[in-house]
């Protein structure tokens, strides 16, 4: 009776393990052949990818496919094969077929089985780049879209060459406080700073050990908020912000406001503890603001606005790009203010300058009015020729909803930025190629093993990216336990 039993399951077991093989296993037959390119998600149809990257893993956009059978091949050489409700590629053998590709392209035929019925699309390609990524991976905020509380937030860290995510340190190891931008000098995470904003605030900086300052100093009025670092690693730029939210009532696509009611911008000796403040950047009635410094460290960029009269007046705040030289080895700014981009002459509002580390370009948002570029779906970005002082607007990357955070590759080569294009709601990470004369390649979506179902589910926004040469190595545990403490730096103003 047992035996029979015994013998019962097992047929049944092998019974099912023959359905789920033979489902796993769909090869594509009878298929009927479409002219058309397969409607898949994310959209990496004509992308351009360094060999680097995680595989491009995708789904057919119609949720109601069943499979999806694709095969890869080289213009140099190799195939790949993926089947399954995703394509998901073998992260090994991915990398071997783009090392291969260098310079050429991958062609990825595409089947789909819906109803019983195979559909054979037209191929479509993805370039493979000459030029290094050279990032092990990138560093973001994740943050969900609450507006009056501190709610479940984290700095994180992704291996870009597959998918392993950790976190750097979340709010929960530092409870009823907002952690800020985690920021590291020219990707080199062996120096980094954030600020923690709440009742144990604090402005963290990592160089050798890692320093607790306090969140504010009162000759400031404000906390240490958007850092930039020098190259050489002495100083770090920031601005002060005193900043305020408001809510749209009649507005369809846009539900809130970020103002300053002040702002000014400062260079912090990491040395000496010392703010070196000069009125010629710090304007009673003008707002300066997101600082950044030039990759030969020579030029300190920031925008500025004249103030106005708040929170009436808010959309008329249009900030207009400037610079002025900086003396690294006296800790000194210049005299005189060049504007590089003014706000009368384009009726536009400029915020986040980031320099291209080989010095030629500088891109930066542009947008109606104001800088909290986030909420603003009108918001594009734009590219300026350091060479030619020529703008343009960097239409092969924008879209019609807000393109608000940016930062370049160490080689210059790659850029990432946030995007609202997926649904209104929630910025994600998109990266491009970007060559010699400032022609951006088409950008792809963050790479997920599974995209569709990462980011439906995923309802949060990723904030301040930035490329990271390597992991991140700090003791987020100790960090936590100063920051929940009350030991901190003083700083003092110059």
């Amino acid at each position: 009776m047992i035996c029979s039993s015994i013998k019962k399951l097992l047929a049944v077991g092998c019974w099912l393990l023959a359905i789920g093989l033979a489902a796993c296993s769909s090869l594509p037959t009878d298929v009927k052949q479409v002219n058309q390119m397969p409607d898949i998600y994310p959209d990496y149809v004509g992308v351009t990818i360094p060999t680097d990257i995680a595989p491009l893993n995708f789904v057919m956009a119609d949720d109601a496919v069943e499979t999806i059978d694709v095969e890869v091949t080289g213009s140099k050489g190799g195939y790949l094969h993926a089947n399954g409700d995703v394509a998901d590629f073998d992260i090994d053998a991915w990398h071997q077929l783009l090392a291969q590709n260098k310079g050429g392209a991958l062609t990825f035929t595409v089947c789909a089985l819906k109803d019983g019925q195979w559909t054979g699309y037209q191929p479509f390609t993805m370039i493979v780049s000459e030029q290094a990524l050279e990032a092990w991976g990138i560093t973001y905020r994740r943050i969900p879209p609450s507006y009056e509380m501190y709610s479940r937030m984290g700095l994180y860290q992704r291996n870009l060459s597959n998918f392993d995510e950790e976190p750097l340190i979340v709010n929960t190891q530092t409870p009823d406080q907002c952690l800020n931008c985690h920021t590291a000098n020219r990707t080199n995470p062996d120096q980094f700073v954030f600020h923690v904003r709440g009742s144990h605030g604090a402005t963290v900086v990592g160089k050798e050990r890692v320093e607790l300052l306090k969140a504010k100093n009162d000759s400031l009025g404000g906390s240490m908020v958007y850092p930039y670092w020098h190259p050489g690693g002495r100083y770090c730029a920031f601005s002060t912000n005193k900043t305020s939210q408001m809510f749209h009532t009649n507005m369809k696509n846009k539900r809130i406001e970020v103002y300053d009611a002040a702002s000014d911008v400062f260079v912090y000796d990491t040395e000496t503890h010392t703010v070196l403040g000069d009125t010629i950047i710090m304007k009673k009635y003008w707002a300066e603001n997101t600082p950044a410094f030039s990759p030969d460290g020579k030029w300190l960029y920031f925008t500025t606005a004249k103030r106005q009269v708040y929170p009436t007046d808010y959309d008329q705040e249009k900030y207009s790009l400037c610079r002025i030289s900086f003396d690294a080895q006296t800790g000194t700014l210049g005299t005189q203010v060049d504007t590089l981009v003014s706000a009368d002459a384009t009726g536009k509002s400029v915020s986040w300058p980031r320099p291209s580390y080989d010095g030629r370009y500088l891109m930066y948002t542009q947008t109606d009015y104001g800088y909290f570029t986030i909420w603003h779906p009108e918001a594009d970005l734009w590219l300026l020729d350091l060479q030619t002082g020529v703008s343009r607007p960097m239409t092969e990357v924008n879209s019609d909803r807000a393109e608000s955070w940016h930062n370049w590759s160490v080689n210059s080569g790659w850029f990432l930025f946030t995007s609202r294009r997926e649904n209104g709601l929630y910025t994600q990470i998109y990266l491009a190629s970007i060559d010699k004369t400032g022609k951006a390649a088409k950008p792809f979506l963050l790479p997920q093993r599974d995209p569709k179902l990462y980011y439906q589910n995923m309802l949060y926004s990723f904030n301040i990216p930035d490329f990271t040469s390597k992991p991140v190595d700090y003791d987020s545990y100790q960090t936590a336990r100063k920051l929940n403490g009350q030991e901190r730096v003083a700083t003092r103003f110059q």
